[in-house]
Protein backbone atom coordinates (compact mmCIF):
# COMPACT_ATOMS: atom_id res chain seq x y z
CA UNK A 1 0.00 0.00 0.00
CA UNK A 2 2.99 2.55 0.51
CA UNK A 3 4.85 1.76 -2.00
CA UNK A 4 1.12 2.03 -4.11
CA UNK A 5 0.68 5.76 -2.69
CA UNK A 6 3.91 6.75 -3.60
CA UNK A 7 3.94 5.81 -6.82
CA UNK A 8 0.59 8.14 -7.33
CA UNK A 9 2.65 10.59 -5.58
CA UNK A 10 5.28 10.70 -7.93
CA UNK A 11 3.05 10.37 -11.03
CA UNK A 12 2.74 14.93 -11.40
CA UNK A 13 6.17 14.77 -10.53
CA UNK A 14 7.37 12.72 -13.56
CA UNK A 15 4.77 14.18 -15.81
CA UNK A 16 6.38 17.65 -14.69
CA UNK A 17 10.06 16.45 -15.59
CA UNK A 18 8.50 15.27 -18.65
CA UNK A 19 6.74 18.15 -20.26
CA UNK A 20 9.85 20.38 -19.01
CA UNK A 21 12.31 18.92 -21.58
CA UNK A 22 9.52 20.31 -23.81
CA UNK A 23 10.85 23.86 -25.87
CA UNK A 24 8.59 26.06 -26.66
CA UNK A 25 9.91 28.26 -29.91
CA UNK A 26 8.76 31.91 -30.59
CA UNK A 27 9.66 33.88 -33.90
CA UNK A 28 8.02 36.63 -36.14
CA UNK A 29 7.08 36.67 -39.65
CA UNK A 30 10.26 38.00 -41.13
CA UNK A 31 10.56 36.45 -44.38
CA UNK A 32 12.99 34.23 -45.56
CA UNK A 33 14.26 33.90 -42.19
CA UNK A 34 11.37 32.77 -40.69
CA UNK A 35 7.44 33.09 -41.93
CA UNK A 36 4.38 30.87 -42.45
CA UNK A 37 4.05 29.28 -45.95
CA UNK A 38 0.22 28.30 -45.28
CA UNK A 39 0.32 26.22 -42.43
CA UNK A 40 3.85 25.27 -42.77
CA UNK A 41 6.78 27.37 -40.50
CA UNK A 42 9.50 27.35 -42.52
CA UNK A 43 13.04 29.78 -43.29
CA UNK A 44 16.57 29.63 -42.63
CA UNK A 45 17.07 30.41 -39.67
CA UNK A 46 13.90 27.79 -38.57
CA UNK A 47 15.20 24.76 -40.91
CA UNK A 48 18.22 25.44 -38.39
CA UNK A 49 16.43 25.08 -35.24
CA UNK A 50 14.69 22.37 -36.52
CA UNK A 51 18.03 20.27 -37.24
CA UNK A 52 19.19 21.54 -33.94
CA UNK A 53 16.71 19.85 -32.32
CA UNK A 54 16.51 17.04 -34.26
CA UNK A 55 19.97 16.36 -33.47
CA UNK A 56 19.83 16.47 -30.17
CA UNK A 57 16.17 14.55 -29.75
CA UNK A 58 14.19 17.28 -27.65
CA UNK A 59 10.31 17.91 -28.26
CA UNK A 60 9.51 21.10 -29.15
CA UNK A 61 7.00 23.75 -30.60
CA UNK A 62 7.23 26.53 -33.03
CA UNK A 63 4.91 29.55 -33.30
CA UNK A 64 5.17 32.53 -35.23
CA UNK A 65 3.52 35.93 -33.56
CA UNK A 66 3.72 39.55 -33.51
CA UNK A 67 7.24 40.07 -32.08
CA UNK A 68 6.78 42.52 -29.47
CA UNK A 69 4.02 39.38 -28.09
CA UNK A 70 7.05 36.38 -28.51
CA UNK A 71 10.12 38.82 -26.79
CA UNK A 72 7.62 39.11 -23.93
CA UNK A 73 6.88 35.27 -23.62
CA UNK A 74 10.99 34.61 -24.23
CA UNK A 75 11.91 37.18 -21.12
CA UNK A 76 9.20 35.82 -18.92
CA UNK A 77 7.64 32.12 -19.18
CA UNK A 78 10.59 29.56 -18.58
CA UNK A 79 11.57 26.59 -20.96
CA UNK A 80 10.81 28.98 -24.13
CA UNK A 81 13.29 30.48 -26.70
CA UNK A 82 12.61 33.46 -29.56
CA UNK A 83 14.92 33.85 -32.58
CA UNK A 84 16.66 35.36 -34.45
CA UNK A 85 17.26 38.23 -31.91
CA UNK A 86 20.46 40.48 -32.15
CA UNK A 87 22.63 39.68 -29.58
CA UNK A 88 24.08 43.01 -28.13
CA UNK A 89 25.16 44.58 -24.59
CA UNK A 90 21.77 45.76 -23.64
CA UNK A 91 19.97 42.02 -24.25
CA UNK A 92 23.40 40.55 -22.92
CA UNK A 93 21.92 40.00 -19.66
CA UNK A 94 18.77 39.39 -20.46
CA UNK A 95 18.79 35.43 -22.09
CA UNK A 96 20.94 32.51 -22.41
CA UNK A 97 22.27 32.51 -25.60
CA UNK A 98 22.85 29.91 -28.68
CA UNK A 99 24.82 31.33 -32.05
CA UNK A 100 25.19 32.19 -34.25
CA UNK A 101 22.14 31.74 -36.47
CA UNK A 102 23.63 34.18 -38.86
CA UNK A 103 26.07 36.96 -38.43
CA UNK A 104 23.99 40.27 -39.89
CA UNK A 105 24.40 43.93 -40.77
CA UNK A 106 21.35 46.11 -40.40
CA UNK A 107 20.69 48.82 -43.09
CA UNK A 108 18.71 51.91 -43.35
CA UNK A 109 17.02 52.00 -46.28
CA UNK A 110 14.41 54.34 -48.23
CA UNK A 111 11.80 53.77 -51.02
CA UNK A 112 13.15 54.42 -54.50
CA UNK A 113 12.60 58.05 -55.77
CA UNK A 114 11.61 59.78 -52.44
CA UNK A 115 14.11 61.75 -52.33
CA UNK A 116 15.25 60.94 -48.92
CA UNK A 117 19.60 60.66 -48.51
CA UNK A 118 22.04 60.58 -46.00
CA UNK A 119 25.49 60.71 -45.29
CA UNK A 120 25.79 59.08 -42.20
CA UNK A 121 23.79 57.95 -39.21
CA UNK A 122 24.05 61.77 -37.49
CA UNK A 123 22.05 63.50 -40.99
CA UNK A 124 19.73 60.49 -40.92
CA UNK A 125 18.08 61.82 -37.78
CA UNK A 126 16.15 64.51 -39.44
CA UNK A 127 14.43 61.72 -41.09
CA UNK A 128 11.01 59.83 -39.37
CA UNK A 129 12.72 56.18 -38.73
CA UNK A 130 10.02 53.21 -38.70
CA UNK A 131 10.48 50.13 -36.84
CA UNK A 132 8.97 47.65 -34.60
CA UNK A 133 8.33 47.46 -31.31
CA UNK A 134 10.44 45.75 -28.61
CA UNK A 135 12.64 45.25 -31.78
CA UNK A 136 16.39 45.25 -31.15
CA UNK A 137 16.73 48.29 -34.03
CA UNK A 138 14.13 50.40 -31.80
CA UNK A 139 17.00 49.89 -28.52
CA UNK A 140 19.59 50.44 -31.06
CA UNK A 141 18.02 53.79 -32.73
CA UNK A 142 16.99 55.23 -29.26
CA UNK A 143 20.73 54.39 -28.12
CA UNK A 144 22.29 56.62 -31.18
CA UNK A 145 20.05 59.36 -30.40
CA UNK A 146 17.03 58.99 -33.23
CA UNK A 147 14.15 60.98 -31.76
CA UNK A 148 11.78 60.65 -34.74
CA UNK A 149 10.74 56.83 -34.58
CA UNK A 150 7.07 55.13 -35.28
CA UNK A 151 6.66 52.39 -33.75
CA UNK A 152 4.58 49.99 -35.72
CA UNK A 153 3.67 46.43 -34.41
CA UNK A 154 5.69 44.19 -36.72
CA UNK A 155 7.90 44.47 -39.38
CA UNK A 156 5.44 44.31 -42.56
CA UNK A 157 3.36 47.09 -41.10
CA UNK A 158 6.83 48.72 -41.32
CA UNK A 159 7.56 48.01 -44.43
CA UNK A 160 3.85 48.89 -46.10
CA UNK A 161 4.32 52.46 -44.23
CA UNK A 162 7.90 52.74 -46.02
CA UNK A 163 6.33 51.94 -49.35
CA UNK A 164 3.63 54.09 -48.94
CA UNK A 165 5.59 57.33 -48.32
CA UNK A 166 4.51 57.61 -44.28
CA UNK A 167 8.19 57.57 -43.00
CA UNK A 168 11.12 58.27 -44.26
CA UNK A 169 13.76 55.55 -43.83
CA UNK A 170 13.50 51.98 -41.89
CA UNK A 171 16.15 49.67 -40.55
CA UNK A 172 16.36 45.98 -41.85
CA UNK A 173 18.49 42.80 -42.48
CA UNK A 174 21.10 43.65 -45.14
CA UNK A 175 20.60 39.97 -45.82
CA UNK A 176 17.24 40.40 -46.15
CA UNK A 177 17.60 43.59 -48.02
CA UNK A 178 19.36 41.99 -50.72
CA UNK A 179 16.29 39.50 -51.35
CA UNK A 180 13.40 42.14 -50.92
CA UNK A 181 15.16 44.97 -53.40
CA UNK A 182 14.63 42.65 -56.46
CA UNK A 183 10.77 42.80 -55.92
CA UNK A 184 10.11 45.96 -53.98
CA UNK A 185 11.30 49.35 -55.20
CA UNK A 186 13.80 50.45 -52.22
CA UNK A 187 17.49 51.35 -51.99
CA UNK A 188 20.03 51.22 -49.45
CA UNK A 189 20.62 54.70 -47.46
CA UNK A 190 23.43 53.64 -44.68
CA UNK A 191 24.51 51.29 -42.59
CA UNK A 192 22.83 51.16 -38.72
CA UNK A 193 24.81 48.35 -36.84
CA UNK A 194 26.38 44.92 -37.11
CA UNK A 195 25.64 41.86 -34.90
CA UNK A 196 25.02 38.13 -34.35
CA UNK A 197 21.55 36.89 -34.51
CA UNK A 198 20.51 34.33 -31.87
CA UNK A 199 18.44 31.76 -30.51
CA UNK A 200 17.87 33.50 -26.92
CA UNK A 201 16.39 31.50 -23.96
CA UNK A 202 14.40 32.57 -21.11
CA UNK A 203 16.95 32.89 -18.18
CA UNK A 204 15.53 29.88 -16.15
CA UNK A 205 16.50 27.38 -19.31
CA UNK A 206 18.67 24.94 -18.07
CA UNK A 207 22.26 24.98 -18.78
CA UNK A 208 22.67 21.65 -19.88
CA UNK A 209 19.97 21.51 -22.61
CA UNK A 210 21.68 24.87 -23.68
CA UNK A 211 25.23 23.63 -24.17
CA UNK A 212 23.37 20.81 -25.57
CA UNK A 213 22.25 22.70 -28.45
CA UNK A 214 25.22 25.09 -28.97
CA UNK A 215 27.23 21.77 -29.47
CA UNK A 216 24.29 21.18 -31.81
CA UNK A 217 24.81 24.14 -33.59
CA UNK A 218 28.69 24.84 -33.90
CA UNK A 219 28.38 21.49 -35.71
CA UNK A 220 25.85 22.20 -38.05
CA UNK A 221 27.96 25.19 -38.92
CA UNK A 222 31.20 23.67 -39.20
CA UNK A 223 29.91 21.05 -41.33
CA UNK A 224 29.08 23.48 -43.79
CA UNK A 225 24.72 23.01 -43.63
CA UNK A 226 24.34 26.69 -42.77
CA UNK A 227 25.37 27.97 -45.32
CA UNK A 228 23.86 25.19 -47.42
CA UNK A 229 20.25 26.60 -45.87
CA UNK A 230 20.55 30.08 -46.65
CA UNK A 231 22.01 29.44 -50.21
CA UNK A 232 18.76 26.99 -50.59
CA UNK A 233 16.48 30.56 -49.54
CA UNK A 234 18.31 32.74 -52.15
CA UNK A 235 20.98 34.13 -49.69
CA UNK A 236 24.75 34.39 -48.78
CA UNK A 237 26.28 34.81 -45.42
CA UNK A 238 28.20 37.85 -45.15
CA UNK A 239 32.05 36.99 -43.81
Amino acid sequence: MKKLLFALLTLPCLAVSASAQTVAFVTEEYAPFNYRDGKVIKGATVEQVEKVMADIGIDYTLDVMPWARAFSLARSTPMTCIFATAHNASRDGLFKWVEPLLIDRNILITRKGSGVSAADLEDAKKYVIGTQRDDYTEVILKEKGFTKLDVASDFNATLRKLLGGRIDMMPISELYFDKLKTDQPLEMVTILSSQPMSIACEKSFPDDLLARMQASLDKLIARGEQKQIFLKYGLHLLK
